[in-house]
C-alpha cells in the first residue's frame, strides 16, 4: 500500500535520484506518497564533463545548468519536496555537521523508506560514500542516545540501494524489482532534461525494459514492461514469505 507512506531520497548528484529511482519516485507520488528528494551535490567536477567542454564554462554556469535541469527533471516526475546541500564533489567530503543535518532530516519526517546509493560503485567513490553516510545517519536516527534538540527517535525504515551504471562491475544484486510500466514515460522525459549526459538516457532506457523483463519473468506477470531493481540492506520480515 504506497498511498500515504513517506519516502526520502539521498541523492549524490543532481541527476543521480532520476537516472536509478525516477520511475518508482514518480509512482509513488501518483499513488499518494511523500516523496522527499535530498542532492548532495551538483556534480560540477564529475558528472558535467559535456557543459565544461562549452565555451565560455565557469563554475557557476555549469551550477546553473545543472540546477535547472534537475528541478525540470523533478517537476516531470511530480516532486515538490527538493533541497540542495551543494557539495563540492570528487570528491563528497561528509562531515560530523552533514551527519546532524542528515539525522535532523530523517527524524522530521519520519520515512517509511529510504532510496539512496548502493554499496559499492566501482567507478564512483562519491557514491560509495554517500550510501555509507546515509546508513550511517539512518541508525543514529534511531538512537536514544543521539540526542538533537527538538528532534525525536526514529524507528528502523527500510532502505533500499540504487542500481548502479556499471551493475557487474560492482557486484550488484537486484533484490526488490519495482514496475514503472504506468510512469516510463515521465521517467524518459526526466532523463531527458540532462543533456550534460545525454548517454545515460538510452542506457536507462534500455535498462528498464531489461528490469521489466525481469520483473515479468519472475512475477508471472506479463502486465509488467519497464521495471527498477534496487539492493536491499536488511531482508524482509513478516508474518509468511513472500
Amino acid at each position: 500500500m504506497i498511498n500515504g507512506k513517506s519516502m526520502l531520497v539521498v541523492s549524490a548528484h543532481a541527476a543521480d535520484y532520476v537516472w536509478r529511482s525516477g520511475g518508482t519516485i514518480a509512482k509513488y507520488i501518483a499513488e499518494g506518497a511523500k516523496v522527499y528528494i535530498t542532492v548532495l551535490s551538483f556534480g560540477i567536477r564529475g558528472e558535467s564533463n559535456d557543459l565544461w567542454k562549452q565555451e565560455g564554462a565557469t563554475v557557476e554556469r555549469v551550477r546553473n545548468i545543472r540546477r535547472e535541469e534537475t528541478l525540470k527533471a523533478s517537476e516531470i516526475l511530480g516532486i515538490r519536496e527538493i533541497e540542495f546541500w551543494d557539495l563540492r564533489d570528487y570528491p563528497i567530503e561528509l562531515t560530523t555537521e552533514h551527519e546532524e543535518r542528515l539525522v535532523r532530516k530523517i527524524r522530521e519526517i519520519r520515512p517509511d523508506i529510504i532510496l539512496t546509493h548502493d554499496k559499492f560503485d566501482v567507478l564512483n567513490p562519491d557514491h560509495n560514500r554517500v550510501s555509507e553516510f546515509v546508513v550511517r545517519c539512518s541508525i543514529m536516527s534511531n538512537s536514544a542516545g543521539v540526542q538533537l534538540e527538538g528532534t525525536n527517535v526514529t524507528k528502523q525504515m527500510r532502505l533500499f540501494g540504487f542500481e548502479p551504471h556499471q551493475t557487474e562491475l560492482s557486484h550488484y544484486m537486484p533484490g526488490s524489482f519495482i514496475d514503472i510500466t504506468p510512469v516510463y514515460e515521465k521517467k524518459v522525459a526526466a532523463m531527458k532534461c540532462f543533456q550534460a549526459q545525454k548517454h545515460l538516457i538510452e542506457y536507462y532506457s534500455e535498462r528498464a525494459f531489461m528490469r521489466g523483463n525481469h520483473a515479468a519473468r519472475i512475477s508471472g506477470n506479463s502486465a509488467y514492461k519497464y521495471a527498477e531493481s534496487f539492493a536491499n540492506f536488511f531482508p524482509v520480515v513478516g508474518p509468511e514469505l513472500y
